[in-house]
């Protein structure tokens, strides 16, 4: 979500549709109604840390259209980076009890697993899948697991690659027993264990531009980020990743996301209190 601060801004109205068609081009994110503020608040501290001064003064350098590594980085700054272990906890609960059970039963003949999580922030959420494969799946371990965490930000996957969180992210949604079992204590922080952070392999990627060659999927996770698009940004995606998920994969988007009216070619599934969804047959 956006954050919720107080409305009070210094960006001048050509300026902030400047930078909400910049992010549109460059992310296909659509920054609704009066969002002046969320510039202010996100691009006021990129511009201090530049040397640039204001906001103003950003803008003029963007117009200039010399400066693509300041591009990526107000994209960087713009993009909403929410996240936390085991988040919403209904989707990793269907997973435990019946997604991998299912998925595992089907693919003893190669013994292999393909999971993508998709828009993965700063890791949280990949990190989990692993924890649960080592908590309750012991028999993946002589399996090939490939579990791909990719997000448009540079930065936040820099973090998500480190494996190294302070102590208030930890401590949202994530067991003590957990926290214990698979993160050492570093001068204040918890880093992930080196068995668990170097199982994911993280990538740059924008899901509204051109998607590089990625294996066929059993499970996408693509949660609370479609909430940021265009609806034909949303088909567009949707189309993508029905030819990248295997027959008997499962989507899981965001609690507040669907596939209905933007692909019909996904049925909409409910395991316990979760909604997932897959190909129709």
């Amino acid at each position: 979500m956006f954050p919720t601060d107080t409305p009070s801004s210094n960006t001048s109205p050509e300026d902030f549709r400047y930078i909400v068609e910049l992010v549109l081009k460059e992310a296909a994110i659509v920054l609704e109604g009066e969002k002046d503020y969320l510039v202010d608040s996100r691009l006021t501290p990129l511009a201090k840390s530049e040397g640039i001064g204001t906001i103003a003064d950003l803008v003029r350098l963007l117009r200039r259209d010399s400066y693509p590594s300041l591009v990526k980085k107000v994209i960087n700054a713009m993009t909403t980076n929410a996240t936390s272990f085991f988040r919403d906890a209904h989707p990793f609960r269907a997973l435990q009890s019946d997604i991998f059970p299912e998925l595992i039963a089907a693919r003893s003949d190669i013994r292999a697993l393909n999971i993508w999580s998709a828009a993965c922030s700063t890791g949280q959420e990949p990190y989990s899948i692993m924890m649960m494969f080592k908590d309750h799946f012991p028999q993946l371990a002589g399996w090939t697991n490939y579990i791909l965490a990719t997000d448009i930000s540079n930065d936040v996957l820099d973090k998500a690659k480190a494996g190294v969180f302070r102590a208030i992210e930890v401590n949202r949604g994530l067991p003590a027993t957990q926290l214990i079992k698979h993160f050492n204590q570093v001068a204040g922080e918890w880093v992930i264990r080196e068995d668990i952070r170097r199982s994911i392999d993280f990538r740059e990627m924008n899901l509204a531009a051109h998607w590089p060659p990625i294996p066929q999927m059993d499970i996408i996770l693509l949660r609370n980020v479609m909430i940021y698009f265009a609806n034909d940004t949303k088909k567009l995606i949707l189309e993508r990743t029905l030819r990248q998920l295997r027959p008997d994969g499962y989507l899981i988007l965001g609690a507040s996301e669907t596939t209905f009216g933007l692909e019909d070619a996904f049925e909409q599934v409910t395991i316990g209190n979760t909604l997932v969804f897959r190909k129709r047959r």
